[in-house]
Formats: C-alpha cells, structure tokens, sequence
C-alpha cells in the first residue's frame, strides 16, 4: 500500500491533472467574482478544501471543484515525493533543484502568507493617538466597563460570526448573557418618522434604538463596497429580560446598567491591539493642479513604544511605507473633516503583519539562480563540443 500510495503521489500525471484542475480552480473562481465578489469568491474557491461553482442567479446546476488548498498540497506532496524517489543528486541536475526548491518555497510561502497575514486599517485624526487597528471587513460585538486604574476598560469581545438569529452568548466576566434576537449581514440604520413609521415598533426597547429602525439590505460584494451589520440583542439577567438593545456598526457604545455596574456595548469593526501607538501629527494632501489626482499624499506621526523607551517621528507616504515591530504601515487614504468639527486633517494607514513575507522573495532568487545554473551547465557542454 506505501508502495502504491508512493508512486501515485510522484507520477507526472498526477502533476498535469493538478495543474489542470488549478487552472479550473482559477477560472471558475474569476468567474464568481462576478456574484460573489472578491472576497467571497477567495474563501470559496482558493481557501477552502472543496469548492463548487455555480451559475450567475441559480442554484442549479452547480460544476464540483477542488479547493485552492488542496490543489496546492497535493502539488507540494507531489514535487517532494518526486524528489525523495525518482530524481537522483547529480552535478547535471543542480539546476534543476535549485528550480525545485525554490518552488516548495513558494508553495510554502504562500500557504504560511494565507494562514498567518493579517491587514486592518488605524485611522486617525491630527492629534489622535492609536494603539490599535481595525479589520475592513468583519465585526466583533464588544462590551466595556471601567476598571478605575489608569484609564483602562475590562473587554468582553464576540466574533461576529457567533453573532447569529436565536443563538445566546454567555461570558464568566459579563453579569447577563446575550440573546439574539435578528441578525443581518448588512443592515440599513434610520430614524423613525413619527408619521411614516407610525405602525412599525422602534428597533428596540432600550438604548439609541428606542428612536430608530433597522431594515435588512442585500449584501454587498464589490471590493469598494462595505457591509455593516446589524442587530436586535436581549440582555438577560437571572433569567429576567433587561430589554432589547440596537446593535448597528454605525451606532456609538451605548449603555447597559446593572447591579454590578455599568457596562458599553457597542458593535464595531475588530480591533488588534499593538506594543506601540501612534499619534498623528501633520497630514500633507497635494493634488496636481486643475485635477484630482493625488501628487503627495504623507503622515507624519510619532511613535511612542513603553518597552523600548522609543520616542521618534517619522513620514509615511506614497511607495514609503514605515516598517516597525512587524508590521508595515502603508498611505492608504487622506482626507480633512468639515469646518464645523475643526476641520483637522484625517489620514488612513493599511497595516500589514506578514510574518513570512521574505519566502516569495527568496523562492523567486532561488528559482532564478537554478535557472541560470541549468543553463550555464548545458552552455559549458555545448561549448565544450564545439571545441572539441
């Protein structure tokens, strides 16, 4: 059976039908960007073991496909089982190993850059100081309370995700749980019109909500677009109802008295804290003239870091990004408030943690080193047999 399972893991054909089935991968996935967009279409298709594709509006039929990371770990499988029992080391063959392992590198590489990447955004206004960045795309339902010591919050946070229609959450650090009463992926947040909305109950019974409405909103897919979700929560205490609170990402924290005190709820993007903060203090937004195409863009911001004892100011701007404990900080968008608020420069920086970012690069290096090595062994032959 080792034997068998062996020579099926280093045949050539295996090779080829892997490459045609990532070539399938990757043109059912372009195609269901169209529905899906971007980032659905990458979960369904490329970060997943099984994927299937279906038709622009229908639910059948539907083509089954290999998801991008099995394709991928079959291909690594095959290129190391090759190696171990068919290719023998010899001088000749240098190249062609070097070749080889700066593949697996890749292949690697890219698998430790899709489980260990993360990117979120830290935006801030001129004078704001930020230890944390928020995620783009997902939420999380968090809970503060104040801890009376040096300004910090106790934080209860719940992924979005576990935030779903009839699901109850429960925390040892909360005095109630959480009972979901509607769930939506993208939500639309009003005011209630005293005489439009005369027949519909208000979102909620407690909190901001008394005065709103919520309404479900078709998800967006596009990658410009932005889905805030929303929520209608019950707190229970002791088995006694508290009310229902409006969970909305565009709402401020709202607050939730018990006899333990008082905590904030608030549904916001999820924030990753850092060793560090940043203030913001200068932002530089030039366009060319009679346009407006962006000609400078640039922060300037201090970085404080209690660790290290670290006190500098650096710019960051457009192909200038700022590297620092891990992370790399890119210009991602520039704008400035309305007068009525102070009109303060706002300045967006995307945050980037890639702890294997260095493998495509080496994996290219030495992809192309193997190259020139093969080919400057089969020039020396065909030199030599000239000569000779």
């Amino acid at each position: 059976m080792l034997k068998t399972l062996t020579q099926f893991l280093s045949s050539l054909r295996l090779t080829v039908v892997l490459l045609a089935c990532a070539i399938a991968v990757v043109f059912f996935g372009t195609l269901g960007q169209t529905s899906d967009g971007l980032y659905v279409a990458q979960q369904r298709y490329f970060r997943s073991w099984f994927s299937y594709w279906t038709p622009h509006d229908a639910t059948f039929p539907w083509i089954p496909l290999p998801g991008g990371y099995l394709v991928g770990t079959l291909l690594l499988a095959n290129l190391v089982v090759a190696h171990v029992t068919r290719f023998k080391w010899s001088w000749n063959k240098s190249g062609i190993f070097m070749t080889h392992i700066g593949i697996i590198l890749l292949l690697v590489g890219q698998l430790l850059t899709d489980m260990l990447a993360r990117e979120s955004v830290m935006s801030f206004r001129e004078g704001d100081t930020r230890n944390y960045s928020e995620s783009s795309m997902d939420f999380e339902l968090a809970f503060l309370q104040d801890t009376g010591s040096n300004q910090l919050d106790q934080v209860v946070a719940f992924p979005g995700k576990l935030i779903q229609s009839g699901t109850e959450l429960r925390h040892p650090l909360l005095p109630f749980s959480i009972r979901v009463r509607e769930a939506f992926e993208n939500a639309t947040v009003r005011a209630r019109g005293p005489m439009v909305d005369s027949n519909r109950p208000p979102a909620s019974t407690q909190g901001e909500g008394r005065r709103m409405i919520i309404e479900s909103s078709a998800a967006k897919r596009g990658m410009e677009d932005r889905n805030v979700p929303g929520s209608v929560l019950e707190m229970i205490d002791g088995g006694r109802s508290m009310g229902t609170w409006l969970g909305s990402g565009i709402l401020r924290a709202q607050s939730i008295e018990t006899a333990s005190g008082t905590w904030r709820m608030e549904l916001r993007p999820v924030r990753e804290y850092k060793p560090f903060a940043l203030t913001l203090i200068k932002t530089t937004h030039e366009v060319y003239p009679g346009t407006e195409k962006p000609k400078n863009f640039q922060s300037r911001v201090r970085i404080q870091n209690l660790d290290s004892r670290e006190d500098r100011e650096v710019d960051i701007y457009m192909n200038n990004p700022l590297r620092y404990a891990g992370y790399t900080f890119f210009q991602f968008q520039m704008g400035r408030e309305q007068l009525e608020q102070g009109g303060r420069g706002t300045s967006a920086l995307q945050v980037v943690q890639n702890p294997s970012w260095i493998a495509p690069y080496l994996g290219c290096i030495i992809v192309g080193l193997g190259l020139l090595v093969q080919f400057g062994i089969h020039l020396g032959k065909f030199i030599s047999r000239r000569k000779a």
